[in-house]
């Protein structure tokens, strides 16, 4: 009798790695919609960009190994990777940041380890980190809903935008003017800014930005990648153990934060429903590559991302925090998964 074993990442089932990307892309597409509607155009135009630089960087990559090139592209993981990217950047990023961020993913953190199934970090999120590192302007001039924004651009001004810098005597410093001509920022680097200023946060939260749950647009972007997520638990492309326990520890600590120090932190629903929460619990957290290996390691990996986010955003020196959290917890998963590795068949328990 013949068995075929598809390539890691490995999912229980008989379901195929490029059918669980295919699926992942798609369960994404209530978040990307979302993120369109309150912050236009641009996130299509940085995931456009993200995506076919990480597929031309996968070929050249694969080409370059002797590999057959259509066949390690069918798999889709290069396509997925470009496209979670993609999600992450500011709207009005300048192209060159998605291009640098995509070939650093693929070539540097995905096929210098190996290619699929090798890489020890979540590639997306090694080029988040990066990318943020490299460019700190650039990745932290995300634009305000297009409700509470002066001036919003059409699809071809973006890309515009995006390309030059600059459109119509806009430039992305103008474009980040609220209605009241004052600089936005997102919900949390502006709770972390007025706290920093000496303001409490009753007095932060009354600011236009934010919403009577987390953050305007945010919050709605947050539970349409959460929509997204529920599919994929459903459809059992991913387990729920991660983002649970992710989502639980995040929370949890939020409550005690709130409680112990309610002038010095945000809330539960502003840490739950701002940043890339629960688009990092669905869809980075539960990578299946980089992510511990039991389900007792699971809940463990996913409660120290959901501690690790919570302790940067209120001591660290960046307010989403996702992305270093997840890329701590990655360089972790040996130690979790030597103590959370299930007892072997047929073996008593050690004494």
């Amino acid at each position: 009798m013949a068995f075929k074993m598809a390539s890691s990442p490995h999912i229980q089932g008989r379901m195929p790695t490029h059918r669980v990307m295919q699926w992942v892309a798609l369960c994404t597409l209530p978040g990307i919609v979302a993120q369109w509607w309150f912050f236009g155009w641009g996130n299509l135009v940085q995931i456009a960009l993200a995506v076919t630089t990480a597929l031309v960087a996968e070929a050249v990559c694969v080409k370059a190994r002797g590999r057959n090139v259509r066949v390690a592209l069918s798999d889709c993981t290069a396509l997925v990777t470009g496209l979670l990217l993609g999600i992450c950047l500011p709207p009005l990023a300048p192209w060159y940041v998605s291009v640098l961020g995509a070939v650093f993913a693929i070539v540097l953190v995905k096929q210098l380890y190996g290619g699929i199934g090798q890489n020890l970090f979540n590639p997306a999120m090694g080029a988040y980190v990066a990318l943020l590192i490299s460019f700190p302007l650039q990745m932290t001039q995300w634009l305000p809903p297009q409700s509470l924004a002066a001036t919003t651009l059409g699809p071809i001004d973006t890309l515009v935008m995006v390309l030059n810098g600059e459109v119509a005597g806009h430039t992305v410093a103008s474009l980040r003017l609220g209605i009241d001509g004052a600089t936005m920022a997102t919900p949390l680097d502006t709770l972390k800014t007025d706290l920093t200023l000496g303001l409490t946060a009753g007095e932060s939260l009354t600011k236009p930005v934010f919403s009577s749950l987390a953050g305007v647009g945010w919050e709605w972007v947050n539970l349409a990648f959460l929509l997204g997520g529920l599919v994929m638990l459903k459809l059992k492309v991913i387990r729920w153990h991660i983002p649970v326990a992710m989502i639980a520890t995040l929370g949890l600590c939020a409550l005690i934060g709130q409680i112990l120090h309610p002038d010095g932190t945000g809330g539960v629903t502003l840490h739950l429903l701002s940043g890339a929460t629960l688009f990092g619990a669905f869809f980075i957290a539960t990578d299946p590559v980089t992510a511990a290996t039991s389900n007792r390691g699971r809940l463990v990996f996913g409660a120290l991302i959901g501690l690790l986010v919570y302790l940067i955003r209120t001591f660290g020196g960046y307010p989403d925090a996702v992305a270093f959290a997840v890329m701590l917890a990655n360089m972790s998963v040996p130690l979790i998964d030597y103590y959370t590795r299930p007892r072997t068949y047929g073996h008593g328990g050690s004494r």
